[in-house]
C-alpha cells in the first residue's frame, strides 16, 4: 500500500526462470544481490517448467535471502508465492535443483526451508504475476524472462493483463535468442510459438539478450569457491558444483538480462538499434531493423568483459545485509514472542 509523500521504490523485478541451467540460479544470486542494494524489489517468481523441484528451489533461494533481503518478504514474514506451469507430466530430476534439495544438516533435516511439497503449494504463474504488476506504481517494474515464453503467453491471456502491463512495465528483458550466425538458442528452441507470440503481442518495449552475449562473458568458477564463504551452505553455490564437475566457467545469459534490467543506465552493454524481432519455425531468431521497432538486442562491448564478469561476482556473492524492520513487521515479531 502507498501512502502520500511516501519515497518511490525501487523499480519492481517480476522475474520468470526455466531453471535449465546453471546460469539461471547465478542470475537469482545476481537479482537478489541488486535487491539487498535496494536498486531493485523482486516482487514475483515463477518457473516455466512443470517440474515441483524446480519450484521448491525458486523458494529456497527466496527464503535464503528473505532473512536480509526484504524485497522478497511479504506481509507477516511470508516469502513470494512462486508461480508454476503445469501440463499434466512433470519433468525428471535435474542435479541443479536436485542437489541442493538433498542436502542435510549434520542433524539430518533438509538444509534450506521451504514451504512447497506439493502442487496446490504453487501458483499460477499467470495470476502471480498479474497481481505483483498490479501492485506496482505506474512504470515502475521491469519483467526479466530466462526461459521459454510460456509462462508470459499465459499473463498475455489473463484478462486485463495487457492493460496492466503496458500501464506498469518499462520493458520486458529476455535472457534468449540469438543475433547472429548459428542453431537456434534453447530458451526459444523450448517453446518457439510462445516466443512467437511473446515478440508479436508484448505491448512494451523487449531488450533481448542473445546467446552470443553470454558464451563470451563467463562467471568465473573460482568466485564460486572464494566469494560465498561467507556461508557454510549456499543453495546456488550447491547448484553450480552440482551442474558440472568443478572447476569450470558458467555462461552469463540470464545475468545479462538481470543486470541490463536493474542497471539499464550503467552502459555494461550496447543496445542495438530499434527494430522488430521475429522468431522461426526452428526457434531461430531473426532481427529486422525498423525505427518504429519496439524491440532491441544487446551487443558486447569487449572492452566491458572485464568490468561485467567483476560487477556480476561482487553482486551475486554479496552477503545480505539486514535492513531496518518496519514498525508492523516489529510489532508482529514481538506479539508471536508473547
Amino acid at each position: 500500500m502507498q501512502f502520500p509523500g511516501q519515497e518511490k521504490p525501487p523499480v519492481g523485478i517480476v522475474f520468470d526462470t526455466g531453471l535449465s541451467g546453471v546460469d539461471d540460479a547465478l542470475a537469482m544470486a545476481l537479482l537478489f544481490g541488486l535487491d539487498g542494494k535496494r536498486e531493485v524489489r523482486v516482487v514475483s517468481m515463477s518457473v516455466s517448467r512443470s517440474n515441483l523441484q524446480a519450484a521448491i528451489y525458486c523458494d529456497v533461494v527466496g527464503r535464503f535471502y528473505a532473512g536480509a533481503v526484504s524485497g522478497a518478504i511479504g506481509f507477516g514474514g511470508r516469502t513470494l508465492p512462486v508461480g508454476m506451469a503445469t501440463d499434466g507430466r512433470q519433468t525428471a530430476e535435474e542435479p541443479l535443483f536436485a542437489a541442493p534439495l538433498a542436502r542435510k544438516t549434520v542433524e539430518g533435516k533438509p538444509a534450506y526451508a521451504s514451504d512447497i511439497h506439493r502442487l496446490e503449494d504453487t501458483a499460477d504463474p499467470g495470476a502471480v504475476m498479474r497481481n505483483a504488476l498490479t501492485a506496482q506504481q505506474d512504470q515502475n517494474a521491469i519483467v526479466v524472462l530466462a526461459g521459454p515464453a510460456t509462462n508470459l503467453v499465459r499473463l498475455l491471456d489473463v484478462g486485463g493483463a495487457k492493460d496492466w502491463i503496458s500501464r506498469k512495465v518499462r520493458f520486458l528483458a529476455v535472457a534468449g535468442g540469438a543475433f547472429g550466425e548459428g542453431p537456434a538458442e534453447e530458451n526459444i528452441k523450448s517453446d518457439p510459438s510462445a516466443a512467437k507470440r511473446l515478440f508479436a503481442e508484448w505491448p512494451t518495449p523487449i531488450v533481448a539478450a542473445g546467446r552470443e552475449i553470454g558464451d563470451k562473458v563467463l562467471y568465473p568458477g573460482s568466485s564460486v569457491e572464494k566469494d560465498f564463504a561467507w556461508s557454510t551452505a549456499h543453495p546456488v553455490v550447491d547448484a553450480y558444483r552440482a551442474f558440472h564437475p568443478m572447476p569450470y566457467d558458467a555462461p552469463t545469459g540470464a545475468m545479462s538480462a538481470v543486470l541490463y534490467a536493474g542497471r539499464p543506465q550503467e552502459n555494461y552493454f550496447k543496445l542495438s538499434d530499434p527494430g522488430v524481432i521475429s522468431v522461426q519455425d526452428d526457434g531461430r531468431t531473426r532481427f529486422t531493423p525498423s525505427a518504429s521497432g519496439k524491440h532491441r538486442h544487446l551487443i558486447l562491448d569487449p572492452a566491458q568483459t572485464e568490468h561485467i564478469v567483476k560487477t556480476y561476482t561482487e553482486i551475486a556473492s554479496a552477503k545480505p545485509v539486514p535492513r531496518p524492520q518496519r514498525i508492523f513487521q516489529k510489532k508482529q515479531q514481538d506479539q508471536k514472542k508473547q
